[in-house]
């Protein structure tokens, strides 16, 4: 799709078990207005609330990802400190902002070209990051007299290490895919033009395995991180019993002993 409204729009295109996500406003670099934020957390939710989804896939139209906010639409609410986001979705940064439900399904994300400030922090928000070898990226917030608070400030530093972040946060400078690569920001290059192929075929992987189990390693490895390895230890026997006795575990044993491909129902 080329042609989108002057103010953007969020398409999604249902693939088997896999949902994309696209951000579709090329004519100006996909630069967030406040309608697409409202738009992705919308498609965000559909991906939780719809059980024949099991992955998300983020990507946009044109040459780049996103030049980042547009700043004289979203202006007046940063000024007011309104969310441009209803309460009771899924906020796609997932960062757990009070009156917002948290994405619980894998998101993977194809990035390209031109990755600022929110593009960034969406990526960073999601799970695993395909990148074209041609991107170029930055956090321009001190550039431009605010602050980053789409997540980078807590996520640079915990995939980076403190003076990485701090390198790029403070002085908004532009790095490629290879930085970011070393950083862990992306998980794979390629070659520009195949990042959206390569990031479907990995949800495609994903979403051939056990749903419930998919979820719930998900869900163990962001509990680890934000509230500890203890915390994430307390889930693994009443969570691993829940899951043993679930149609998919059972459908796991007999394709085992049959030698086949499990085909998994996510009950």
């Amino acid at each position: 799709m080329s042609l989108s409204p002057p103010e953007g729009i969020i398409t999604t295109e249902k693939r088997d078990h896999v949902l994309l996500i696209g951000i579709n406003r090329p004519a100006k670099r996909n630069g967030w207005t406040p309608k697409m934020f409202r738009e992705l957390a919308e498609a965000y939710t559909r991906l939780d609330d719809d059980p024949a989804l099991r992955v998300g896939v983020l990507h946009a139209f044109g040459d780049h990802f996103t030049a980042g906010l547009d700043l004289p639409a979203v202006a007046e609410y940063m000024k007011r400190g309104e969310k441009a986001i209803p309460e009771g979705l899924v906020e796609p940064h997932d960062f757990g902002l009070p009156g917002y439900r948290r994405r619980t399904k894998p998101m993977v994300v194809a990035v390209k070209g031109i990755c600022f400030t929110v593009g960034i922090e969406l990526m960073l928000g999601a799970d695993i990051v395909v990148a074209a070898d041609n991107c170029r990226f930055s956090q321009m917030e001190v550039q431009r007299g605010i602050m980053a608070t789409g997540g980078a400030t807590l996520r640079m530093a915990e995939r980076a290490g403190l003076g990485n972040a701090m390198l790029h946060l403070l002085t908004a400078d532009e790095f490629g895919s290879a930085e970011a690569l070393r950083l862990n920001f992306v998980q794979k290059v390629v070659p520009a033009g195949q990042e959206l192929d390569e990031a479907l075929a990995i949800a495609q992987r994903i979403a051939a395995q056990a749903p419930l189990a998919v979820v719930a390693t998900r869900l163990n490895v962001l509990k680890a991180i934000e509230q500890g390895p203890l915390a994430a230890v307390e889930d693994f026997v009443p969570v691993q019993q829940r899951l043993a006795n679930s149609e998919d575990a059972a459908e796991g044993v007999r394709s085992f002993v049959e030698r086949r491909p499990a085909r998994f129902s996510g009950r």
